[in-house]
């Protein structure tokens, strides 16, 4: 159980008041951390608590919501602070009452979604590093899509994953992919688009009909690895994808790159939650090579 009254203390040294005593109801969270609802002098608040070391994981969070905010083209939750006590690190955000999307959310947020992805940069990357899940994720910047993807995002993987025991026909394809890679972009210059950096169907959702993204892994990249993911565990749906092709079509050749892209979340599951997703990176990755 958190320390709250250390949390509380914390909070309002960050200017969230938190006189009363904390009261605190466990709501849905992930396998990265604990999820709370707490309520403070304002109203209630979800917070995010973890091990002291997921500190610098909270504030990379909070700075990539920031990031996602700046544009003014989809809601993302306010942070209110991210802190750490001797005990544990948090990071407290609004509390967002969700509703089920429908097909008139999916549209605005496929709309909104092309919106966000023209706020580019004139690199690829971002100002600091970050996490996808656990995961360590480089964003060192550089001018080459090509060459940022091949060595922040695939070699990376495949790095971890021959540590993770993960050798043989894997890495083999992989390494062959790696060599192949601007074979798939003939054709094709992408910009530095802003990304969420993970948009699954579990990463969204509606507040009276107003989208809302959360649990970012921001970056700025190829636009079409924020499609990848929401094809590669659902949840998204025809309205989604029609309304974001009207707002900025998807370039010839999408298709064999989204599948690029889906590897490189292949990789991080494999890497994360372990060997029943191995034959789908090498089925990909063979695929690609085809």
């Amino acid at each position: 159980m958190p320390h709250w009254k250390a949390i509380a203390a914390t909070c309002s040294r960050l200017g969230i008041e938190v006189t009363r005593p904390v009261e605190a109801h466990a709501v849905g969270g992930g396998d990265i951390s604990a999820a709370w609802r707490i309520e403070t002098d304002s109203g209630p608040a979800f917070i995010k608590t973890a091990r002291v070391a997921a500190f610098d994981m909270f504030e990379a969070e909070a700075d990539g919501l920031a990031e996602l905010a700046a544009p003014g083209t989809i809601r993302v939750p306010r942070v209110l602070c991210c802190g750490c006590t001797d005990h544990e690190a948090f990071l407290a955000l609004e509390w967002i009452f969700f509703s089920r999307p429908d097909a008139a959310a999916e549209k605005r947020i496929g709309e909104q979604l092309a919106q966000m992805h023209r706020h580019t940069a004139e690199r690829f990357g971002w100002h600091r590093d970050n996490t996808i899940g656990l995961t360590p994720q480089q964003n060192a910047r550089s001018a080459d899509w090509i060459e940022f993807f091949r060595e922040r995002r695939l070699l990376f993987q495949l790095s971890l994953a021959n540590e993770n025991g993960y050798s043989g026909e894997l890495q083999k394809l992989g390494q062959a992919l790696a060599l192949r890679l601007s074979s798939l972009f003939r054709g094709y210059e992408p910009v530095a688009s802003l990304l969420h950096g993970d948009l699954w169907g579990g990463n969204w959702g509606s507040a009276n009909g107003v989208p809302v993204i959360f649990d970012p892994a921001v970056y700025f990249g190829d636009r079409e690895s924020d499609i990848a993911m929401t094809k590669l565990f659902g949840g998204f749906g025809r309205s989604f994808y029609e309304a974001y092709e009207s707002g900025w079509p998807l370039a010839e050749g999408h298709a064999q790159r989204l599948k690029l892209y889906q590897l490189y979340h292949v990789l991080n599951h494999l890497n994360l939650f372990g060997r029943s997703y191995l034959e789908r990176a090498i089925g990909l990755m063979r695929e690609l090579l085809d």
